[in-house]
């Protein structure tokens, strides 16, 4: 038994000798003295199992017969990395120029020798007319030979044959991929050579592919996406208009149409300006434009407008203009603005800000520092770059959530590794001949520094993670009282007290952007949606007026008069104070509130959003003045911000929108992908995403590597 077990071959043996091999003849190969494909495909012995790996796309191949690997892997087109311009001529053409060269005057040549699996290919000493260029034409020649001489031992696979239809849907397919990207792929990728292969793999056709996609067929797109969005418009009794962009750099304004059913239309884009030059005069005849191109000329279908500025000019001119509409600013700037205040009334943004200025220049410009610091960075974090910092042309205080809340972030992140840096003997000797290293260590050691940055950091990550809700919610204007109130005990309760900060100038700051904020119709959409209805001790379901103040009950009884038409105003007063008194039935009540898991998100929300409004009409009929405006309230929506556009493509098209045809192109473009966007419901940023997705932590790579180390190969 012991002599028959020590005569088996050890598997691992084999493979590790096999590797060996091949190793050797990859190294000859490079040297000149082998078959070419060496040069592309190298060994690796992957538990206990031999296998090759292409240098050009990192694809792994059974390492069994290397030279039909060569064939099928990079001669046929299947590495998507591979130059066929590159081939070298180990061929039996140049094989044959060669022996012809070097046998001289000889009259036999042995065919046993040439055939030999250890004969030298290398055609170092070929020479032909054109030089070593025409090395790589002698071998696709060669290629053709072995084609007309041995047809059926090809590996390679004809590319399918489509019908008609199936080419059609699938360009349709593809068209609407490029449409919807929004200019994240650009048309430039349609004629990229590697593209291109790839669609003739498929079968589809290349010819005019980019005239087909950017010609009859987006027009016929953008007319189908076009109308779809008019008979949707058309079907609303009512609607509101949102337009976002205002105060973007780019100066293009998108302006939606949100419908009582909750969902949203695209309606066009405008180019703005940029940079805050537009009047409130010109937005204001914009909007207005809009209004009537939609309406006609029952005007009154539009409820109201949401924007992102112009909330003390143009959207009260309206107001005043057109007693029916609610003009609404968004809630987005209005927290983002927020942060703004916070910064520019509390003097502790200040010293912070100051001192991690200093912090921050000192490591990332003093050369020793520096280097400590990323060695550390790399050590500890596992990750490189210098401390960010506000552009100098920025005001750091007024723009305080984009231009310094990075470098808090890389501050507070990087604590242990900036005490290990000061802690250094090169930090200390610094410190006695630079009084500015001295100052910063006595920054970086100080508690307090550190509690100050944390404070700092948490107030304004708390707000801007509403901001972010805000933008992923898409709140109604029901939604925005209870929201502040949120705030405003989050703040004051909370964030005043952990970091003992004095109550009385924070509470001033967030009462002065509230009041600039804040519009009557918050308090008449709270107090008439039944979602924020409050059950009393006898059971009823009753308006929740006792969380508002005296004012905003003033403000709902003045809303709803301006809002109702002079003979119906008494009796919308009169049926408000029996909604005070009856509210809804606990049944009706109770499903409107009726709350499910997102499965996407894990937080509770509203199981059934549109039976708020559904209830006013089938159910509260005896409400019948009082009841019409409520379901013009309750959809309205408390923030502009839709469907988030390609930036770089934005930035395109303003470059381009002298020219009337381009233009045109784009326009179509933007509405396609605005339509498709707001269709699923996507408010997502595709940059946002891509970054998001480049930046997750745990690449999966080293496990992929392992699944398909040993996976059967095609």
């Amino acid at each position: 038994m012991a002599s028959t077990s020590a005569a088996e071959p050890d598997p691992d043996a084999a493979a590790r000798k096999r590797y060996e091999g091949l190793l050797t003849v990859r190294t000859r190969a490079i040297k000149g003295k082998g078959a070419w494909y060496w040069a592309h495909l190298e060994p690796m012995l992957l538990n206990n199992a031999v296998k090759l790996k292409c240098s050009l796309c990192d694809s792994l191949f059974s390492a069994s017969n290397p030279s039909r690997t060569a064939s099928e892997h990079l001669k046929r087109g299947a590495c998507p990395n591979f130059n066929h311009s590159s081939l070298p001529s180990p061929s039996p053409i140049s094989t044959v120029l060669s022996h012809s060269h070097s046998n001289n005057g000889r009259k036999r040549t042995s065919t046993s020798t040439s055939n030999s699996p250890n004969q030298d290919h290398s055609v170092q000493h070929l020479v032909l007319s054109g030089g070593k260029d025409d090395l790589c034409a002698l071998a696709v020649f060669e290629d053709s030979v072995k084609k007309l001489k041995s047809p059926r031992n090809l590996s390679h696979v004809a590319p399918p044959e489509l019908t008609k239809d199936q080419v059609n849907s699938a360009v349709e397919l593809l068209a609407d991929w490029f449409y919807e990207s929004c200019g994240s792929v650009p048309l430039s990728a349609l004629e990229h050579p590697k593209f291109q292969s790839f669609l003739t793999q498929l079968g589809l056709p290349v010819t005019l592919l980019r005239r087909e996609i950017y010609g009859s067929r987006l027009d016929d797109r953008f007319g189908l996406a076009k109308a779809e969005s008019e008979t949707r418009m058309r079907d609303a009794m009512f609607f509101q208009v949102g337009c976002d962009g205002w105060k973007g750099e780019d100066g293009v304004v998108k302006f939606i149409v949100n419908l009582p059913n909750g969902t949203s239309v695209f309606n066009k884009v405008v180019f703005g300006g940029g940079g805050g030059v537009v009047s409130s005069k010109y937005a204001e005849e914009i909007l207005w434009e809009l209004v009537s191109g939609v309406c006609g000329s029952d005007v009154q279908r539009c409820v109201g407008v949401v924007a992102d500025r112009f909330k003390g000019k143009a959207l009260r001119n309206l107001e005043v203009q057109n007693h029916w509409m609610v003009n609404v600013a968004c809630q987005v700037q209005g927290f983002m603005g927020l942060i703004k205040d916070f910064s520019i009334g509390l003097p502790l943004f200040s010293v912070v800000t100051e001192n991690c200025l200093k912090v921050a220049n000192f490591i990332n410009t003093e050369s020793q520092v520096r280097s400590s610091f990323l060695r550390y960075r790399m050590q500890e974090l596992e990750c490189a770059g210098l401390v960010r910092v506000p552009s100098p042309k920025c005001h750091v205080l007024k723009d305080f959530a984009a231009s310094v809340f990075p470098m808090l972030e890389d501050i507070l992140s990087c604590a242990a590794v900036i005490q290990m840096v000061v802690l250094e003997d090169t930090f200390k000797v610094a410190c006695m001949e630079d009084p500015l290293a001295r100052e910063v260590a006595g920054i970086v050691q100080s508690e307090g520094f550190w509690n100050e940055l944390e404070a700092v950091y948490s107030l304004v990550k708390l707000i801007r993670g509403v901001v972010q809700d805000i933008g992923a919610e898409r709140p109604l204007i029901g939604r925005c009282l209870p929201l502040w109130e949120e705030v405003r005990t989050k703040v004051v309760k909370e964030w005043c007290v952990k970091y003992s900060v004095a109550e009385a100038p924070v509470v001033e700051i967030l009462e002065k952007r509230f009041r600039k904020n804040y519009h009557p119709a918050w308090s008449a959409a709270f107090i008439l949606d039944p979602l924020y209805l409050v059950k009393d001790a006898s059971g009823k379901y009753l308006p929740p007026f006792n969380c508002l103040t005296r004012e905003q009950e003033k403000d709902v009884d003045k809303l709803l008069t301006r809002l109702a038409s002079r003979e119906e105003a008494h009796v919308v007063l009169m049926e408000l104070m029996k909604w005070r008194s009856e509210g809804l039935d606990p049944l009706y009540a109770q499903a409107v509130q009726m709350k499910q898991r997102d499965p996407v998100t894990g937080k509770m929300k509203v199981a059934n959003p549109l039976s708020s409004r559904l209830v006013w009409e089938t159910c509260l009929s005896e409400f019948k003045s009082l009841g019409k405006l409520a379901v013009r309230l309750i959809f309205l929506h408390g923030t502009s911000s839709g469907f988030k556009s390609n930036c770089s493509f934005i930035r395109k098209i303003s470059a381009n929108k002298h020219s009337r045809v381009s233009l045109e192109r784009a326009l179509k473009v933007v509405y396609i992908a605005a339509h498709a966007k707001l269709e699923r419901r996507d408010f997502s940023n595709e940059e946002e995403k891509e970054a998001e997705l480049l930046a997750r932590e745990g690449s999966d790579d080293g496990m992929l590597a392992e699944v398909f180390a040993d996976a059967p190969l095609l």
